[in-house]
């Protein structure tokens, strides 16, 4: 009778899934509350796609074997991930850099780690090598999951992005994928 009641008051699990064009206003509205925290108001809001860009951004991430993930919980998203070529240049098409996005209200239940999972197996299952991102130093939660995935820090970028009335730094992180660097890749990739 405990685990009927329990079944019963159990959560709907957050699904991850790739990314629809239905799904790109409720992944701008995500992207656009994440990039304006600590920005002052006077401050342009340049550099955030509109819907009809991020339409073309995936279906170019998608033809060029990309992943781009949204995680949903009761059918609405909650979060979203994807990479882009680290380098565009050849010597470069095993790396790619990813970024992640969870809803502020779903922040701390297991969503970024979700997408962080999916994301590392789309792009190990695709051929990709070498994983890379870039975290705000204070971030102490995605730095965790990070190193909880196996990223090791490669990197501190000093001073390079102005928040909240003052300068912070960006961590890089990296980790390899699939036989990463001990093997060659496969001919003709």
């Amino acid at each position: 009778m405990e685990a009927m009641i329990a079944a019963i008051n159990a959560e709907p699990p957050v699904l991850v899934r790739p990314s629809r064009d239905d799904d790109v206003e409720s992944m701008l509205a995500i992207y656009r509350r994440h990039i304006r925290r600590g920005i002052e108001e006077a401050t342009e809001n340049s550099g955030v796609p509109e819907p009809d860009d991020l339409r073309q951004r995936r279906k170019n991430l998608r033809n060029n074997r990309l992943p781009h993930l949204v995680a949903t919980f009761r059918g609405e998203v909650v979060g979203y991930a994807y990479v882009v070529p680290f380098r565009k240049r050849p010597a470069y098409r095993f790396a790619v850099k990813h970024s992640i996005y969870v809803h502020h209200e779903h922040l701390g239940r297991g969503v970024g780690r979700l997408l962080m999972q999916a994301l590392i197996d789309a792009c190990a299952a695709a051929g990709f090598r070498q994983m890379i991102g870039y975290i705000d130093a204070d971030n102490t939660a995605s730095l965790g999951i990070h190193e909880r995935f196996g990223f090791n820090r490669v990197g501190l970028l000093p001073a390079v992005a102005f928040r909240y009335g003052r300068w912070s730094d960006t961590v890089m992180v990296q980790r390899s994928l699939g036989s990463g660097a001990t093997e060659p890749p496969t001919p003709g990739r």
